[in-house]
């Protein structure tokens, strides 16, 4: 288990049990090559692990996006927790060379399969979670995970105004412009109406408890009617 030595300085974090770590990279493969090490495969701490994650997520998505509805949280959630993602993770901690494999699988190019190291990635989450609870957890997510959203890798997800103008800008000469049109509510409860146009036409409508937000979900509708 020293070969975990250097992962574990360089992601600052020690395993109070590296049994723990060990497991999380441990695939299956192996533990069929090695049965009588009587070692476990990774697959339980994934399970674990992706329940974690995705709370985990949830946390910092409803903290900082104060604006967004239910659903395009949930899109945007799916967007972080899903394989290609994971994966992206995975590869920028290196994650890869410290799988433990059995050789037919070694052979097959499976240490640089997507699915294994976003299920890696999961399974250390769940390692992590056991040997130091949630709130190492989500330190480790502050370190890796949330400057990522924070700085907008994944906004394409939930911005419909960018989506929109990317749209309408293969067809030349559409001018799309967006207007608050009401506002209702006391200031601590504000709800706002806008309404975006394409040549002074009316594609889309929306409301939020900001002017951004209400801006989105017209932007939203004007989609969802353009497609």
């Amino acid at each position: 288990m020293s070969d975990f030595t250097k992962l574990q300085n360089q992601l600052g974090i020690h395993f109070k049990n590296e049994k723990l770590l060990y497991q999380a990279f441990t695939h299956s493969s192996y533990v069929n090559e090695h049965r009588k090490k009587n070692i476990l495969d990774n697959e339980r701490l994934e399970f674990l692990g992706d329940a974690v994650l995705e709370l985990g997520v949830s946390q910092y998505l409803y903290r900082k996006y104060h604006e967004l509805a239910e659903g395009d949280l949930t899109k945007l959630r799916a967007s972080i927790v899903c394989e290609p993602a994971l994966v992206k993770f995975a590869d920028s901690l290196d994650f890869s060379s410290y799988v433990l494999l059995g050789k037919g699988e070694e052979m097959t190019g499976g240490r640089n399969r997507p699915a294994l190291l976003a299920d890696v990635f999961e399974a250390f989450i769940g390692a992590l979670y056991l040997d130091q609870g949630y709130e190492a957890v989500i330190q480790f997510l502050e370190n890796h995970v949330y400057p990522e959203i924070s700085t907008g890798a994944f906004s394409h997800t939930m911005d419909y105004k960018s989506q929109l103008q990317e749209t309408i800008q293969q067809h030349k000469n559409k001018l799309i412009e967006y207007a608050i049109v009401d506002e209702k509510g006391p200031a601590h409860d504000r709800e706002f109406f806008a309404v975006v146009t394409i040549n002074s036409k009316i594609v889309g409508k929306g409301v939020g408890r900001t002017k951004k937000e209400a801006e989105q979900r017209a932007a939203k509708q004007a989609l969802d009617r353009l497609s």
